[in-house]
């Protein structure tokens, strides 16, 4: 059982995401990358939907019994959140959504807190209400998240997807949609002339979206290590994500509205989070693979 310090709280964990970062994480690639040390064990997943167990002092904005989601942001940890219990610091915790299952809100703080800073660093870089913003993998949990974020910023969406995906997406706020594949630039310098003024590269298409972009714009990227030469002028910033329960409850107010679109792909016992994992893996998620211990 994980021990609770001073300005944390133990969570009884009801659902925990899958998420690509997993994937690297179970197959050594932070270690070989130099961003932690090795050690025999690493703990598993960064997205909980759950129940607070016990509060350490100093606590006071969260108590025993509440419904809860949060984001585990470290790396080295010998304990993540795919676990019965996760202790997380309370500033990187927020309440659960109302009336949204706790499979669906797990699925939120990694992703759309990630969409969230993007389009922060998008928006530091130039890109304002009514430019065009590029998403690729807008039908991906990520991708999704941050196609609305977008929309609800006055942005004018070009979401890449495959073909089957066009209703989707759109119906998620996107005003243009190309289908991914090869010379993607040309098919969004079709819909919108000179290029877009910026990307958000979910996909990692690299150097493909960023030939879609104008000379001049912006581009993030969310895979650590993805990001594209900054051909063109073009601003290339790579994004970090970190816990921030402050803006965890303002997305958590979205997805209670309706304006953010918790996707579910599947849900799997806890015991089978190998399974999970190799699904993941396979690629073509629309969602995320959430376990339940």
């Amino acid at each position: 059982m994980p021990k609770v310090g001073a300005g944390q709280l133990r969570i009884a964990v009801e659902a925990a995401a899958v998420n690509p970062v997993d994937l690297l994480v179970s197959a050594g690639a932070p270690v070989a990358a130099g961003l932690v040390g090795a050690r025999p064990t690493f703990g598993l997943g960064w997205d909980v939907a759950g129940t607070v167990d016990a509060v350490g002092p100093g606590v006071t904005a969260f108590a025993p019994g509440d419904r809860v989601i949060g984001l585990q942001d470290r790396l080295d940890v010998r304990t993540g959140a795919q676990a019965e219990f996760v202790v997380l610091d309370a500033d990187a915790v927020a309440s659960a959504p109302a009336g949204i299952p706790p499979e669906a809100a797990a699925t939120l703080p990694l992703n759309a807190l990630t969409a969230d800073l993007a389009l922060d660093v998008l928006g530091a870089l130039g890109l304002t209400s009514g430019g065009t913003l590029l998403v690729t993998g807008a039908a991906g949990a990520l991708g999704g998240y941050a196609v609305e974020l977008a929309a609800l910023r006055g942005l004018r969406v070009v979401a890449v997807a495959g073909a089957a995906d066009e209703f989707s997406v759109r119906a998620l706020g996107a005003a243009y949609f190309a289908e991914r594949g090869p010379e993607l630039a040309d098919r969004v310098r079709e819909l919108v002339p000179g290029g877009a003024d910026a990307a958000l590269d979910a996909a990692m298409l690299r150097a493909d979206a960023l030939d879609a972009v104008r000379g001049g714009g912006a581009f993030a990227s969310v895979n650590a290590g993805a990001a594209p030469v900054p051909l063109r002028g073009i601003n290339v910033r790579d994004v970090w994500v970190r816990a921030d329960g402050a803006r965890l409850a303002e997305l958590a107010r979205l997805a209670e509205t309706g304006a953010l679109t918790p996707r579910v792909a599947g849900v799997l016992p806890l015991e089978r989070a190998a399974e999970a994992h190799a699904r993941m893996s396979e690629g073509g998620v629309r969602g995320r693979w959430v376990l339940v211990p």
